[in-house]
């Protein structure tokens, strides 16, 4: 989960299905944006397809029962819901590759940094608890 559920929370959504096979994984936001893309093109270099995922808002899942709900930055955890049926809240804060600027390759560049830190992340989390 992250603010707008359209860069960091899409490309862990995408990381950790890549990682794990039998499990459910859903991405959200507090306020819900269109998946940027420069993360789907981030992702694509990894061969990880986002490009038809949808920004959800993170009401959605409150009534699921969730093993691990993830915060990908600060302000995510600040507002997030109660998931009462959640076994464990985690935060990790992440950049914000939207704050990007500069030329395409530039800005890509952001995204490429901000997805190899989440999947550095993920795979640690993974190969400690779900492995």
């Amino acid at each position: 989960m992250c603010t707008g559920n359209s860069c960091r929370s899409q490309m862990a959504e995408g990381l950790l299905s890549s990682f794990v096979n039998n499990i459910e994984v859903y991405s959200a936001g507090t306020k819900p944006e269109p998946v940027n893309p420069y993360a789907i093109k981030a992702m694509e270099e990894i061969g990880i397809d986002i490009s038809n995922n949808t920004s959800n808002h993170v009401n959605e899942y409150t009534d699921i029962d969730i093993d691990y709900v993830f915060t990908v930055c600060d302000n995510a955890k600040e507002i997030c819901p109660i998931y009462p049926k959640a076994k464990q809240m985690i935060h990790q804060n992440f950049p914000d590759p939207a704050d990007a600027t500069g030329t395409d390759k530039e800005q890509l560049a952001v995204y490429l940094n901000v997805r190899d830190q989440l999947s550095d992340y993920f795979k640690n989390f993974v190969e400690r608890n779900l492995r």
